[in-house]
């Protein structure tokens, strides 16, 4: 019973930190395409590793450092809107499941021939 709040908690702070850092924060950094793609929250509620994926390469390094700088406001932020007896500790961590994703495709598109079309099987 226990995992499936910590469950349950972890959905919520990824949905409010998402909502936080899209329309409360105002710093140039953050742009591009992104998204927070999981919050893993510790059973104690003291630590949440909030896991972000960004599209554009060059955006990555000057937007986690803006969100590492901007942490305590969205924690706040976050005490603010969850009713929990502990508000966990943000650490923000690059996600690089959607990058390992495309290269695999690619890669597979390199080594897997084409399909034959339609038209050339029939003549």
């Amino acid at each position: 019973m226990a995992n499936y709040r910590i469950d349950m908690i972890s959905e919520e702070v990824k949905k409010e930190v998402d909502r936080i850092i899209r329309e409360s924060l105002d710093d140039p950094r953050i742009r591009g395409t992104y998204g927070i793609v999981r919050a893993d929250v510790t059973r104690d509620l003291k630590q949440a590793k909030i896991y972000v994926s960004i599209l554009e390469k060059e955006l990555a390094d000057p937007m986690m450092k803006a969100l590492a700088s901007a942490a305590g406001f969205v924690r706040r932020e976050l005490g603010k809107r969850l009713q929990l007896r502990y508000i966990p500790e943000l650490t923000f961590v690059l996600d690089k499941n959607i990058e390992y994703g495309i290269h695999i495709s690619e890669v597979l598109k390199r080594v897997l021939p084409e399909k034959e079309s339609p038209n050339d099987s029939n003549e």
